[in-house]
């Protein structure tokens, strides 16, 4: 299907951007074969809509005409869709090569390096690369293991509802969530996605990790409006306690919660194979904590040592 419709907006795009003229759906409907197929008119003007949308949205200049009739035309003048030469110095092309192996381990690895074959055979100068022999050390990526990325990222592409079973932190087994995905972050070496959760009716982050099971699309329109935009990292560093105004003292023991421990704004021993750390209190530090089981004591205050207490018994009585 997703083949099919490549197909069709191609041929589309190649008969705008080929005519002298404008076309009235009438002749566009004669000229390509897959709306020459459409059941009836109706069949045949959603998919017209919806494909001529699609092709705006990936960057083509479709124009409107009405002629002496008054019948509505479209086209795409070469002109008006074509790109400007590209120039890139050293320097810019080191940055863009530098970016590309990125997404090395990513399903975007083989996209990324096209895009460079294409723009080296337009020009673009082979850049010393500054990183050469360092790239054990400091070569940047995205890690991408989990299984829902890909998915979720095509769905977040092509505007498409999601069904998956998620496992939050504080329970024992996952439930089924219907989300209309908005857009993925990668932070602090996590990957979350960004969505309106239909069961809540609320904006909801969810963890990829602790997604369970496929990822399984619907063929539906989103009911909830898309917000400009989507801070994913922002919420999460809300929840992580990054923007908090308040102090939390909790009990480590040796050798465990590193996270936890870049984390804290003050580490003492605390003798009998426990520190004392102190760290930023937010929302959602509670469930942050549980995650690290019985090698995390909270002291204070004592809000968040309920919170926490609540959270462990919910998982053990579940």
């Amino acid at each position: 299907m997703a083949i099919a419709k490549a197909e069709r907006l191609m041929n589309l795009a190649l008969c705008l951007l080929g005519t002298r003229r404008p076309l009235s759906k009438r002749e566009l409907r004669g000229s390509i074969e897959a709306y020459m197929e459409a059941g009836n008119d109706e069949s045949f003007n959603r998919m017209f809509e919806r494909d001529k949308d699609d092709l705006r949205e990936l960057g083509l200049v479709i124009e409107t005409v009405e002629n002496l009739e008054g019948e509505t035309g479209y086209l795409a003048h070469r002109d008006s869709n074509r790109l400007p030469p590209v120039s890139l110095d050293a320097e810019e092309a080191a940055a863009l090569g530098l970016a590309a192996k990125v997404w090395q381990q990513a399903r975007l690895a083989g996209a990324a390096s096209g895009a460079l074959q294409k723009l080296r055979a337009g020009g673009m100068p082979e850049a010393e690369d500054p990183y050469e022999g360092q790239h054990s050390a400091i070569e940047p990526r995205i890690p991408v293991h989990e299984a829902a990325f890909e998915p979720l990222m095509l769905a977040c592409r092509d505007r498409r509802p999601v069904v998956f079973d998620y496992r939050k932190s504080t329970a024992a087994r996952p439930e089924a969530r219907q989300v209309e995905p908005w857009a993925l972050e990668c932070w602090r070496g996590h990957w979350y996605l960004a969505g309106y959760d239909r069961d809540r009716g609320a904006e909801r982050v969810f963890r990829l990790s602790r997604i369970t099971g496929k990822v399984r699309s619907r063929a539906a329109k989103y009911t909830a409006e898309v917000p400009d935009v989507v801070t994913v990292r922002e919420t999460v560093a809300s929840w992580a306690g990054e923007s908090a105004d308040r102090s939390a003292l909790i009990r480590l023991r040796a050798g465990a919660g590193y996270p936890l421990r870049a984390k804290a704004t003050a580490v003492r021993e605390g003798g009998n194979g426990w520190d004392e750390l102190e760290i930023p209190y937010g929302h959602g530090l509670d469930a942050w904590l549980v995650e690290f089981g019985p090698d995390v004591v909270v002291v204070g205050p004592a809000d968040l040592r309920a919170d926490v207490v609540d959270r462990l018994r919910a998982v053990a009585g579940a």
